[in-house]
């Protein structure tokens, strides 16, 4: 519920400008890409405003067209910490929900890497943010990394209120070394983001290990829609995702690296998803 725009006390690693939301610097220091391989490494680490603050200019309110998400993660260290600053985000939210132009959603975050709050306790504290969400009357869908436990993601999406869940976020650095060639693609044994807590890597590897993680997610009896994302750096990507089970799609990494092929990404989205 805080700004988080100070890198040197660790509250946000990407300096904004005094509007909170436009950077500050063209290639941010938070961020790295491999122009060759198509894969980044960031530590950004929620950089921006606060919610009370992009609610009082309306900038949300106003977004028309097509249903949206809203997306909160809190980064408090203990459950309570983290509970209480949903509900603070919910009762902000509740008096002003009707004022959006758009449908909107509310995606909950519990994977991001550069957040370090990954509690241990999953299906309980997914499950009370979930619930303490609900009053907002709004879709609620809970965001994974490919770390989390298919049977604990399974239970969670049993639950009433969970309308969906996201596959998945990025992979914090040095998870998944078998699957992942850290130091080839960054040409370090360390994180070159090590200064930031180390940092998270997106882009075209991520594909397979969360196309593989939605199948067995399907196979395990997991039924309610799963929005693939990782790796979607072309239309064929969205295929992959299609056939893994995937009831939709959500890119981001390639309108970094190959922004020219967003345009057929999303009608291959279209074609593939929309019946």
């Amino acid at each position: 519920m805080q700004p988080r725009l100070d890198p040197a006390r660790k509250l946000g690693n990407m300096p904004m400008m005094p509007d909170g939301i436009t950077p500050e610097e063209w290639f941010p220091g938070s961020i790295i890409v491999n122009p060759w391989s198509g894969s980044v490494l960031n530590a950004v680490g929620l950089s921006g405003p606060d919610a009370p603050d992009l609610l009082g200019r309306g900038i949300w309110q106003r977004i028309s067209g097509m249903p949206w998400n809203l997306s909160f993660m809190s980064v408090q260290q203990t459950t309570s910490d983290r509970m209480e600053e949903l509900r603070e985000f919910v009762q902000l939210l509740l008096p002003v929900i009707r004022q959006f132009n758009a449908p909107v959603g509310l995606e909950l975050n519990f994977s991001c890497p550069n957040a370090n709050v990954y509690s241990s306790k999953l299906i309980q504290e997914v499950g009370e943010a979930l619930y303490t969400a609900s009053p907002l009357r709004i879709p609620l869908q809970c965001k994974f990394n490919a770390l989390a436990p298919i049977a604990a993601v399974r239970e969670i999406s049993s639950l009433a209120p969970c309308g969906a869940i996201v596959m998945g976020n990025t992979i914090p650095w040095g998870q998944l070394p078998d699957q992942i060639p850290w130091t080839k693609l960054f040409n370090s044994a360390d994180s070159p983001l090590k200064q930031f807590g180390g940092g998270g890597l997106s882009g075209p590897l991520l594909r397979k290990i969360h196309c593989e993680w939605i199948r067995e997610a399907r196979a395990s009896g997991l039924e309610k829609p799963i929005w693939g994302c990782g790796g979607i750096d072309s239309a064929s990507a969205v295929r992959d995702y299609h056939r893994a089970g995937a009831s939709g799609i959500q890119f981001g990494t390639v309108c970094i690296t190959r922004p020219w092929r967003t345009a057929k990404i999303i009608r291959r989205a279209y074609e593939l998803f929309s019946h």
